[in-house]
């Protein structure tokens, strides 16, 4: 590959990646507003959600890393893949146990999924800047996964807005790079 090769693929990753940080802080508002303003009437839709936020992740990390490369140049995004997966089936079995069990399994996710965004923010680094808040994001969702951890284990009674409060910070992780890869864009462009 040339010079001027290598440049395109990288200026369309960066593209790529820019749009696909904008499209998870928009996924992620709209399940924080149904979280808030439709769950709480039904349980069934509260599950649906609590469902749907592992299985988004899943499919929005497997394309991110089809599009970025392949699975196999994107080792800690093929894991998350994988234990977003194995979470979206353990909360639907978590569902017909309690919220403590859910919020205990969101936890475990939150602390794996975390740690290897974290991974993959890093790794990125190199190659496109402007990842600070992805590694901000993989480290306090460790964090947040150890707190629902804690907080599962206590009697009081978890709800949807636990997750809710999680995947409104999310969104703003994702926002803010998505904002920061754009004015970066702009900043090169005016050199």
């Amino acid at each position: 590959m040339t010079y001027h090769q290598v440049d395109l693929v990288v200026a369309d990753r960066e593209q790529w990646l820019k749009s696909y940080y904008f499209i998870r802080a928009a996924f992620s508002v709209a399940w924080v507003m149904a979280a808030f303003a439709v769950a709480p009437s039904s349980a069934a839709i509260a599950g649906s959600l609590l469902v749907l936020y592992p299985a988004w992740d899943a499919a929005a990390n497997a394309v991110d890393a089809l599009r970025s490369g392949g699975l196999d140049q994107n080792r800690t995004q093929a894991l998350n893949v994988l234990v977003s997966v194995v979470t979206t089936i353990a909360v639907i079995v978590a569902l017909h146990m309690s919220m403590n069990w859910l919020l205990g399994v969101f936890g475990g996710w939150a602390i794996l999924s975390g740690l290897l965004q974290l991974g993959t923010a890093i790794r990125r680094w190199k190659s496109f800047g402007a990842q600070w808040a992805m590694v901000l994001s993989g480290g306090q969702s460790a964090l947040a996964g150890g707190f629902f951890i804690f907080q599962a284990t206590t009697p009081m009674s978890p709800s949807i807005a636990d997750v809710a409060g999680y995947a409104a910070v999310g969104a703003i992780y994702f926002l803010v790079s998505a904002i920061w890869l754009t004015v970066s864009k702009w900043r090169r462009a005016a050199r």
